[in-house]
């Protein structure tokens, strides 16, 4: 069987730099994947612009699709679905539909790129509502994926049985880990806490033959390593990660503000630089940029807003990614069988 054509659109315009950081991150993504094609969908007169400023006059692999509106990171979901059919956003997602290209990535406004995915490409058999899902940093170095990170904010017991169906395939697929552990992200590990809603869905997961399921996991062990998945609502996985983030930014503060005040802090960080870098490059956000719009019949990834040119690149990456694997395929068929099986 021939392999198919590596093809991806990207969403030029979205985020808060647009062509400043997309276009170079393009470029850059070529030049990484000799049989990657792009669709670059924006404002032509822009993009040519840029690629001038760049140097590049024209790619044999990149071509531009013209677009005549953007969504901004300020409208809401319900405007941008009906009012915007020339955005860049969605152009990307109906080549998706169309089967012109593989997968789409973007920086965009993110309640905007779900409810237009979720209108276009439309949600696979079995599969109430999409997850966000990203990989994280643990402890023992090798990725946890976590979903939902803010697609679906209310989920009840057999929507997070999904979730971690579909987290399931990923690890397995794009990280290669075999049978990995799947939790529930809870208020603590004792069969008694937590709601009605995450003791259904622990019993759910137990009933499960085809998946690992460890039980419950608290938020202090989210890059502990002892799970490979971690299923939560959208609303608590949100705030879990931004929370997280924050406390990254803390000691970055702190540790800066120490090397500044005490001299001896200075000569030691000279020492240990290159631990230091490389535990910097081992953590940094943009490594693991890229979180997946998982179960609708299409590879959506959604870059971080204020996406560098390298955090960019990684979303490209995770859908090339993505592609290779036939992660929606696999998710389809994984959940089918499942749905056999409880029959």
């Amino acid at each position: 069987m021939q392999p198919l054509k590596l093809s991806l659109a990207l969403d030029m315009m979205g985020g808060d730099h647009g062509p400043q950081s997309t276009l170079p991150a393009a470029l850059a993504a070529l030049q990484e994947f000799p049989d990657l094609h792009l669709i670059c969908c924006g404002d032509q007169r822009v993009l040519e612009q840029h690629l001038a400023a760049l140097g590049v006059a024209a790619h044999s692999r990149l071509r531009i699709l013209p677009s005549h509106d953007d969504v901004t990171m300020s409208d809401k979901p319900a405007v941008a679905l009906r009012s915007k059919r020339d955005s860049s956003m969605r152009h990307a997602l109906e080549l998706v539909e169309t089967g012109e290209v593989q997968a789409c990535v973007s920086a965009g406004n993110t309640g905007a790129l779900i409810a237009i995915a979720h209108y276009v490409l439309k949600m696979l058999n079995g599969v109430e509502r999409p997850a966000l899902v990203s990989a994280l940093p643990s402890c023992d170095g090798r990725p946890v994926y976590m979903l939902d990170l803010g697609a679906t904010v209310n989920c009840d017991a057999d929507t997070l049985f999904q979730f971690a169906m579909m987290g399931a395939v990923m690890a397995e697929e794009v990280m290669g880990i075999s049978a990995p552990r799947v939790a529930l992200l809870n208020m603590g590990e004792e069969e008694i806490k937590g709601s009605d809603q995450i003791k259904r869905a622990s019993q759910l997961l137990s009933d499960c033959h085809e998946l690992n399921y460890i039980g419950y996991i608290e938020g202090n062990d989210i890059f502990s390593g002892k799970a490979d998945v971690i299923v939560c609502d959208g609303f608590v996985g949100n705030v879990a990660l931004k929370t997280c983030e924050g406390v990254a930014k803390l000691m970055l503060k702190r540790a800066k503000q120490n090397i500044q005040q005490r001299p001896i802090a200075a000569l030691l960080s000279w020492l240990c630089k290159p631990v230091i870098k490389s535990l910097y490059q081992g953590m940094n956000p943009d490594h693991y940029n890229g979180a997946s719009l998982i179960g609708l019949r299409g590879i959506v990834v959604k870059s971080h807003g204020n996406a560098t040119k390298d955090a960019f690149l990684s979303a490209i990456r995770q859908a090339v990614r993505e592609v290779e694997r036939q992660v929606p395929a696999k998710i389809k068929d994984r959940l089918e069988q499942v749905l056999i099986d409880k029959a």
